[in-house]
């Protein structure tokens, strides 16, 4: 990847409970590897695969009101337009636009139904050079207590369309912008806390998702949901030793 089209993911980041120790969970996941970051840059950490970057870690501080938790960053052609939209809309900005060095442009938000995502306005840094692949995201689930409500909002903002899922056992909505699956939104079922608050997955891609949950349980994480098959790939869901949830997918490819 060397350009992430406006209304699509290009970049995650986790909020790590112990910064070593999640390098060392990841990597021996995923094995990637890191160029760590300064004490001048928070010790924002960026991992790589291969050659290419494909997400960051980085220290939850110890004050903070949110658990471990990986963050989701879609891309823009203007923070600001952006930022201003989504107050039209009723989403709420927890940290203002604000520029990056001359990696690009930031701000963090939250939409109609409080999940937590970032704007990302490349300018050095266009996000993951790697999509799809071992290693690197693969997908994006925003899960909210009221899904047709999430859905119009990321409509209006990006832009995008919807098609609901006909699974009468879930309401799943898959967003598209420009005609191509980006993300999808989940309402949480009835059999989900109310406490349970509205937030971004990201779905990492594995070689193989049975090997991957044994390296997760091996290195202090939970598998949350073993591994199952689907259309597009075998998943499980899993959270790495300091609560962070996220999934995993050996995908399948189309013929």
């Amino acid at each position: 990847m060397t350009k992430h089209a406006a209304g699509t993911v290009s970049w995650v980041d986790l909020m790590a409970w112990d910064l070593p120790k999640a390098l060392d969970f990841y990597g021996a996941l995923f094995g990637w590897t890191f160029q760590e970051g300064s004490k001048e840059n928070g010790y924002y950490t960026m991992a790589f695969k291969g050659a290419a970057p494909v997400a960051a870690l980085m220290p939850r501080p110890s004050d903070a009101p949110f658990p471990p938790i990986w963050n989701t960053y879609f891309a823009v052609e203007s923070v600001d337009r952006s930022v201003a939209r989504l107050k039209e809309l009723g989403g709420k900005v927890m940290m203002e636009p604000m520029d990056v060095m001359d990696a690009g442009r930031m701000a963090f938000c939250t939409d109609n139904t409080g999940a937590p995502f970032g704007f990302w306005q490349p300018n050095q840094f266009n996000g993951s050079g790697l999509v799809a692949e071992p290693g690197a995201m693969a997908w994006h689930e925003g899960k909210t207590h009221d899904g047709a409500k999430a859905v119009a909002f990321y409509k209006d903002l990006f832009g995008m369309t919807a098609d609901k899922m006909p699974d009468v056992r879930m309401q799943y909505w898959v967003l598209k912008k420009d005609g191509q699956e980006t993300a999808g939104v989940m309402q949480l079922d009835d059999k989900t806390s109310a406490n349970v608050p509205a937030h971004w997955m990201v779905t990492f891609a594995v070689a193989n998702t049975d090997e991957a949950v044994v390296t997760v349980a091996a290195k202090g994480g939970k598998v949350l949901m073993p591994p199952f098959d689907s259309p597009y790939g075998r998943i499980a869901i899993v959270e790495d030793p300091g609560g962070a949830g996220f999934g995993i997918i050996s995908a399948t490819k189309p013929a």
